[in-house]
């Protein structure tokens, strides 16, 4: 027998400045779904997602929970006013005696549940709003790009997570491999309509091609009709169009179905042009080393990279990724060694940070507000790869409307920022392309574009990405930030290096990989035994986690001593007590973990 939706949806429509998002819309969310939530950019992934969780109020339709069901959501922005660290707002819903739960989250996400609110970083504030639906753990929970700002390890680490509950979720995101692992259903917003799969991420794109082609079928036989009856009535007689009004009204019908069709939003026009050919020789790095407050970024690194090679930097958030970038690009000065830039390069970067968007300046102004895309007396004109253009033909390229030309950038989503950004880096000549975090908001039809326009590059990309199918579709060779210095060296892609490391490679991605280039050169870097960097941060970490666990049970101990406790509150008594018992359980597995790295680092 089915089993009752835990949320549903039903005729729920929605207008956003005199446009409809939705119309009779109509989802369920059942028990044990893990589903993917798709659609492009703007196509109101989000926005869905919000009515899912309560948080905006549809103009028509209704949204049923299940009774005694608990519906949790991931805010992308949280408001954190009135808390004092990020562990005070991770744990501010659960019950007393539950808090223990949040630094075992934070823990595996990578951030310090003691940083003060004041402090933090939008990252950080993202990985808290993170470890608060993780700790709540709701019966339905509703995560928004989870991944963005997390790096690969805490990335494999949620997936885990992901892969073990028994808890219903739906999820948006951009990153492929994360998808393809965990859905077993699809949710797809197309121009207002939700369809749904049941089957996960991994057959997302031949699904939606058959329905476009079925889709531009059945508009060709509409078309194909239309004029065949259009010419009936121009050229029927007098007489015969009077006995046959209801054909004309049909014809009439046929032609406001036809107008009535929302026309699919086309790719984004992207183009990559290398401008002037550097050098064969683009970089060479000669045993440089860098230090940071006595840490250790890299030591004695050396490495060539040649004109077309496609080399991707990867590791933990805060192992030195960007600064050994940097560092290769002449930004930064190595403290030993040399870096030398070879000749005729002309340097584009692509910003995680999106520091060349100011948030108050218009699209229009963004645009023609850059040096390097002015055009001499043509105010409504930019320069693109050499040639002037209007600048709303321009973002009209990249998906943009014309209301949207006036409008601040403040006002776009993440995906649109991104695409703004990839607009501003695409429109000037470059031969070599730095993309730190290309990849974050993207949709999957943009992500497979950008990927294109990278393998028919003629330059040199060098990338810092968290995204596995990415990196495994784009680059040649992967240099992994291990910490204490080390930045070892690895042909390929992703699943090279872990193939290349002894771990499991995970499942080569279906499509086709971008064009192959030349692959560096570089002279091999022996890893040194011992602890990995994560595995060094873990020891370091497991102290003041051990310490945690052992003053939460002294409470909860204390607690469960009152003499009338279990008599007048036998809930509470309940519930401590098996809290009592999974921190114990949790305390033994930390002190067993700590005592086997620390045998490990001893040698």
């Amino acid at each position: 027998m089915a089993r009752a939706p835990l949320l549903q949806l039903s005729d729920i429509s929605l207008t956003f400045g005199g446009d409809p998002v939705f119309a009779d819309l109509d989802l369920v969310v059942k028990p044990g779904d893990r589903v993917a939530l798709v659609g492009r950019n703007g196509s109101g992934k989000s926005t869905l997602m919000k009515v899912m969780a309560g948080l905006v109020e549809p103009d028509g339709g209704s949204r049923v929970i299940a009774p005694g069901t608990s519906v949790g959501y991931m805010e992308q922005h949280p408001d954190m006013s009135g808390f004092e660290t990020l562990g005070d707002f991770a744990a501010s819903t659960l019950d007393a005696g539950e808090e223990y739960r949040v630094p075992m989250v934070a823990d595996g996400l990578q951030f310090n549940p003691d940083t003060s609110v004041a402090t933090a970083s939008g990252g950080e504030r993202r990985r808290a709003a993170l470890a608060k639906l993780l700790a709540e753990a709701p019966d339905v929970m509703l995560l928004d790009e989870p991944t963005n700002h997390l790096d690969i390890n805490a990335i494999r680490w949620l997936e885990a997570q992901l892969k073990d509950t028994q808890t219903a979720f739906v999820l948006i995101s951009h990153d492929r491999a994360f998808l393809n692992e965990l859905t077993r259903a699809t949710l797809w917003i197309d121009r207002g309509i939700v369809r749904r799969r049941e089957s996960g991420f991994a057959g997302f794109g031949e699904w939606r091609d058959k329905i476009w082609a079925d889709e531009d079928d059945a508009r060709h036989k509409l078309n194909r009709k239309i004029k065949a009856e259009a010419r009936w009535a121009v050229e029927g007689i007098s007489a015969r169009r009077k006995r046959n009004q209801g054909r004309l009204r049909a014809l009439q019908a046929m032609k406001a179905d036809r107008a009535a069709q929302i026309t699919r939003q086309g790719a984004a026009a992207m183009a990559l042009d290398a401008g002037p050919k550097s050098g064969k020789k683009v970089i060479e790095a000669e045993g440089i080393a860098k230090r940071f407050d006595g840490k250790p970024i890299v030591t004695d690194f050396t490495l060539k990279v040649q004109r077309g090679d496609r080399v991707a930097f990867v590791g933990p958030n805060g192992a030195g990724k960007t600064t050994l970038l940097k560092m290769l690009i002449g930004q930064i000065e190595p403290d030993a060694g040399q870096v030398t830039l070879g000749t005729n390069l002309e340097l584009a970067v692509f910003d995680q940070n999106r520091v060349g968007l100011d948030p108050d300046m218009s699209l229009w102004d963004s645009l023609t507000g850059d040096p390097d895309m002015r055009v001499s007396g043509k105010a409504d004109q930019i320069m693109v790869r050499g040639t002037p253009k209007h600048v709303v033909g321009y973002l009209k390229e990249y998906l943009f409307d014309d209301a949207q030309a006036r409008a601040p950038v403040r006002s776009l989503s993440g995906g649109e920022k991104a695409r703004l950004l990839l607009a501003k880096l695409m429109a000037k000549p470059s031969n070599l392309l730095v993309l730190d975090e290309p990849t974050n908001d993207l949709d999957v039809e943009t992500l497979d574009l950008l990927q294109d326009v990278l393998g028919d590059y003629d330059g040199t990309v060098l990338l810092v990405s968290h995204d596995r199918d990415f990196i495994d579709r784009v680059a040649t060779t992967t240099i992994a930030m291990e910490g204490d210095g080390r930045a070892t060296i690895y042909a390929g892609g992703w699943s090279d290096y872990q193939a290349q490391r002894g771990a499991e490679a995970p499942p080569t991605p279906a499509a086709k990989p971008a064009k192959a280039k030349s692959s560096p050169q570089p002279k091999q870097q022996e890893q040194k035994p011992g602890l990995s960097f994560t595995e060094q941060h873990r020891l370091e970490a497991l102290p003041k986690v051990i310490e945690r666990l052992e003053a939460e049970i002294a409470k909860l101990e204390s607690f469960l001593s009152a003499p009338d406790l279990f008599t007048e509150q036998p809930a509470k008594f309940k519930k401590g007590t098996e809290a009592l018992a999974e921190r114990q359980q949790a305390l033994a597995e930390a002190e067993e973990e700590w005592l086997t790295l620390a045998e490990k680092a001893e040698g």
